[in-house]
């Protein structure tokens, strides 16, 4: 009986230094991560590759191809024009046209100098909600804070972890919700890059009535993908702002629900105003469908 309740016990420490050593490497590395994921300004832009696949003048990368799409545009409306004398459709005045055709030129060529400002003005307003708990708090409010906030009030110690009791249960759902916080943010991260490619071309679209929607499409989605970091900065501040003095169960199960809260928070953005999903089971989902 005494053999048999040693190779238990030895079982028992086996797996619990396997998940020790899993979420020592999660905590170590991921967090700091994370935070980079998450909390985009126009460093994102930095990138000598980047900026030379979006042009560096009008003569190299996307812009070659906006101006080049540019002259179609010229050629389109010249042609529906002349149409329009024999088919009466209604079309916008010359004057009209070439007006927008300068501004929104102007726009793309620019669109480098545009999107870096709208990438820094919404994370200056993330920085600021994150100041407002930095300094209310006197704690750093961002991922590599939390998981020192969550192994202190959770009373998880990496020498004694143990995955078959309340307090390691939790600690591997949080860990696991970092994981799918991760995935979920890199996905983010790309589809930004990717619309800030597009940005040449939603100036562009501007120009002719028909070709504006795309434009609206544009916005909606990078918007809703930079929105998300003021709703983590949110979700952030108030886990930071509870009262975990007292580390009974109920409060565990809240640093559960902010996880929780923070998976949702694309959702959250969807639902309030629309735009691309960056969750990784609904994004294969989408996918699978197309099939």
């Amino acid at each position: 009986m005494e053999q048999s309740e040693n190779i238990t016990q030895v079982i028992i420490d086996t797996i619990n230094t396997i998940f020790e050593n899993i979420f020592s490497s999660i905590d170590n590395n991921l967090y700091s991560l994370l935070d980079e994921l998450t909390f985009i300004n126009s460093d994102i832009l930095n990138d000598k590759y980047f900026q030379d696949i979006l042009g560096t003048s009008t003569s190299s990368g996307i812009l070659l191809i906006a101006n080049t799409l540019l002259f179609a545009f010229i050629l389109y409306y010249s042609i529906k024009y002349l149409l329009s004398h024999l088919t009466y459709d209604r079309i916008d005045k010359p004057s009209s046209f070439f007006i927008k055709m300068i501004l929104y030129g102007i726009c793309m060529n620019a669109s480098f100098f545009i999107i870096q400002l709208f990438i820094d003005f919404m994370s200056n307003i993330s920085l600021i909600i994150r100041s407002i708990g930095e300094d209310l708090f006197h704690k750093s409010i961002c991922f590599s804070s939390l998981i020192t906030s969550i192994n202190t009030n959770i009373s998880v110690d990496t020498s004694s972890l143990n995955i078959f009791t309340v307090d390691g249960l939790i600690k591997g759902i949080l860990s696991a919700s970092l994981l799918n916080l991760v995935f979920s943010y890199s996905l983010r991260y790309i589809f930004i890059k990717v619309f800030v490619l597009l940005t040449p071309f939603a100036f562009l679209s501007l120009i002719l009535s028909n070709t504006s929607w795309f434009f609206k499409a544009w916005l909606k989605n990078i918007f809703s993908l930079l929105f998300i970091q003021i709703i983590v900065s949110i979700i952030l501040l108030l886990m930071f702002s509870a009262d975990f003095s007292d580390t009974d169960l109920f409060n565990k199960f809240i640093y559960v629900g902010g996880m929780y809260g923070l998976i949702k928070a694309n959702s959250l953005v969807r639902d309030f105003i629309g735009g691309i999903s960056t969750t990784i089971t609904q994004s294969v989902k989408s996918f699978t469908n197309l099939k």
